[in-house]
């Protein structure tokens, strides 16, 4: 049994889908909003459960409104209703756009950024892990990003932000749970989605007739997702996994004396 947030399109959709072709049943939570998180379309949500049952799966469709810890508690608890269990949780529903810079920042905006990437990935998992320690298995799959932790990427300031608590709970969170056969992993993905399709241009993928985005399906991101839910990945926790079509890079964070600044300080500070 799987939860998905933000299911309804892009990125979630493919998880459900392919959680669901896996054998899950799949609660299909989305609020169908704009880029900038306004609005309200239930239609993404039913469409994609829909999808799901027409295949021969089974999938509900769920509108809570995440964006708070209550949400994210409210969509674990309507998905224990409605299955009785509940075994997977990806934390994929967010948005990319607003929070003003450092010299302006917009307080409003980043507050509803660190709402739907953070309070709901806290909602949802704190509701979840009482009930997979009580079954002895559970895995929860948190959607990061490289604009957290790299300027090169060039991420809004709300955006950034939001996604580096998400990757810190994610290490946090994978050694509090670990001794309970729960997994807490991350996936940093590079996908062709509504949200992402401009993002991806501006990174200078010119040379591509589509802008270098033609390759990036979500679909490749969900095979990840699936085996990080599986029995086979018991053993991996607290780890990142960047994909970008079937080419996938793990995150590694390390101190090191081994790097120009280090030496450049040392002979600075050195006694003369």
């Amino acid at each position: 049994m799987a939860l998905v947030t933000g299911g309804g399109r892009g990125l979630g959709r493919a998880h459900a889908i392919a959680l669901a072709n896996a054998g899950a049943k799949v609660l299909v939570n989305d609020l169908g909003t704009a880029l900038n998180g306004s609005g309200r379309d239930f239609e993404p949500a039913a469409g994609v459960a829909a999808e799901i049952c027409e295949a021969g799966g089974t999938a509900i469709a769920d509108v809570h409104d995440i964006a708070s810890v209550s949400g994210g508690r409210a969509a674990v608890e309507a998905a224990l209703d409605h299955f009785g269990r509940l075994d997977i949780v990806v934390n994929n529903a967010g948005f990319a756009h607003g929070g003003g810079t450092s010299e302006c920042p917009n307080e409003g905006e980043f507050d509803s950024l660190m709402a739907v990437h953070v309070k709901a990935a806290m909602g949802t998992m704190s509701a979840a892990i009482p009930h997979m320690r009580s079954q002895g298995y559970g895995r929860i799959i948190n959607t990061v990003s490289e604009v957290a932790l790299d300027a090169r990427s060039g991420g809004s300031l709300g955006y950034s932000a939001a996604k580096a608590a998400l990757w810190s709970i994610t290490m946090t969170s994978a050694s509090q749970v670990a001794e309970h056969r729960i997994t807490v992993n991350a996936i940093s993905p590079a996908a062709r989605t509504r949200m992402s399709a401009e993002h991806l241009r501006s990174l200078g993928r010119a040379h591509d007739p589509d802008g270098g985005v033609s390759d990036l399906g979500p679909e490749d991101v969900a095979r990840v997702v699936v085996y990080l839910s599986s029995p086979a990945a018991a053993d991996v926790t607290g780890r990142v996994v960047h994909v970008a079509g079937r080419q996938l890079r793990e995150y590694e964070l390390r101190r090191t004396p081994n790097t120009a600044l280090v030496e450049r300080v040392s002979t600075a500070l050195a006694p003369r």
